[in-house]
């Protein structure tokens, strides 16, 4: 059976954006192109609302190439556990209210039992500092908290 995996909307970023000069952003959009390319046929993929909300904004001709990408992975529900939980990472203090909707990308992949949620964003969501706290509270809630990691973590051997 394949691994469960949600995609949060910096790695369809990462993937899709022009290449940077930036070492460490270039680094992560090839790391990102590889997995993309090499490793996702070995999982079953899954984004939310939220994932396709944050890759229609900013620059026009981005937001339609990251759509694009997202047209065929199946879209999860929001439900009201979803919604419940998300709040609840926000105010029990686990992220702050401007990471609401990481807590929300938290919440998706929990609520609908994803083994992994796969994201490029450290500060929010792949962060060792905040990571016990979103597992204690996602178990006190009665849930079991996904492998929140990055692509180079889900590269395989």
């Amino acid at each position: 059976m394949k691994q469960r995996v949600y995609i949060e909307t910096s790695v369809v970023s990462y993937l899709t954006a022009r290449p940077s000069r930036d070492l460490i952003d270039a680094a992560r959009q090839e790391l990102t192109r590889e997995w993309w390319n090499e490793r996702k046929e070995a999982f079953d993929l899954y984004i939310s609302q939220f994932v396709l909300d944050e890759a229609g904004d900013g620059d026009a001709d981005a937001a339609r190439r990251r759509l694009l990408l997202l047209e065929e992975i199946p879209l999860l529900e929001t439900t009201q556990e979803v919604v419940a939980l998300g709040k609840a990472l926000v105010q029990e203090d686990v992220l702050p209210q401007k990471a609401a909707v990481d807590a929300f990308h938290i919440a998706t992949a929990t609520v609908h039992g994803m083994d992994v949620l796969l994201t490029w964003n450290c500060r929010h969501l792949a962060n060792g500092e905040i990571l016990g706290a979103v597992g204690r509270l996602v178990i006190a809630k009665g849930y079991d908290s996904p492998v929140i990691c990055t692509p180079e973590g889900m590269m395989g051997e």
